[in-house]
């Protein structure tokens, strides 16, 4: 150990850029958990979900195209497009104290900008499919396909 770190300085100065990377790369992670553990959306994993489902029926909303969306979602998930999804909908209000997990295709993108505007709308209880319905059929749990 002791050897390692006598070292470690010449390879820093005789790897400036690789160095420079590491260090960017690690902060860049610190910065992404220490965001995530005060969020205050909850990202779950495919399992986490069917455990929720399982304990407390929440209300699932898929943001995916209505051709993802038609081609596979999560069985009960309920389809809106984001152009529609709006957390003052007197619908949606009534769920304000259930659990809710919006999802989209992947998990990149309408997800985490509804689940945020549901955090400001008041919503308690508000989840992300990690990885999207995508993780979910990785994970080889039931799909269904349709509009409904």
């Amino acid at each position: 150990m002791n050897d390692f770190l006598h070292k470690l300085p010449e390879f820093i100065g005789n790897h400036a850029a690789l160095s420079a990377l590491f260090a960017i790369l690690l902060l860049a992670l610190i910065v992404m958990q220490i965001t995530e553990l005060f969020s205050k959306t909850k990202v779950l994993t495919p399992a986490g979900l069917t455990l929720l489902i399982n304990r407390e029926s929440p209300l699932l909303v898929d943001l995916s195209a209505v051709v993802d969306f038609e081609k596979m979602h999560v069985p009960g998930a309920k389809h809106v497009l984001m152009s529609q999804f709006d957390p003052a909908n007197k619908d949606l209000a009534k769920a304000r104290e259930l659990p809710v997990v919006v999802m989209d295709k992947d998990g990149r993108g309408n997800s985490i900008k509804a689940s945020q505007q549901l955090v400001k709308a008041g919503f308690t209880q508000v989840y992300t499919l990690g990885g999207g319905v995508l993780a979910w059929q990785q994970a080889q749990l039931p799909l269904a396909k349709g509009k409904k």
